[in-house]
């Protein structure tokens, strides 16, 4: 369990980082993408020693986030992720639901302000 906190953790300090640069949202899909594409990879490595793994719905959380460029690297660069294909539904469930909820939240932005 400890490390599923780390994650959250991590990904905390990563939402507090981005506000303080130019751009916060850009920066939040930039500073969530590399952090979750060093998340695959440490679950990958975990994988392969018998190590204590990121709970998968830790990796769907972090896709969400708007980490998913990152997951995208990570499952291609790993090849972690890329066979078990209930994982992948819902990962590309939470892709799309992603995108719908920052394109209704730009939507938002400029018509009603």
């Amino acid at each position: 369990m400890k490390l599923n906190l780390l994650c959250y953790l991590l990904l905390a300090l990563t939402a507090m980082g981005s506000t303080l640069l130019p751009h916060p949202l850009v920066m939040w899909f930039l500073l969530a993408s590399v952090l979750t594409f060093l998340i695959y990879g440490a679950d990958k490595l975990a994988a392969r020693k018998a190590w204590r793994r990121v709970p998968e719905s830790t990796l769907l959380l972090f896709g969400f986030a708007g980490g998913w460029p990152g997951a995208i690297a990570g499952q291609q660069i790993f090849r972690h992720k890329t066979q078990k294909q209930p994982f992948r539904r819902y990962f590309m469930i939470s892709v799309v639901l992603n995108i719908a909820v920052l394109m209704a939240v730009y939507w938002f932005r400029t018509n009603v302000m």
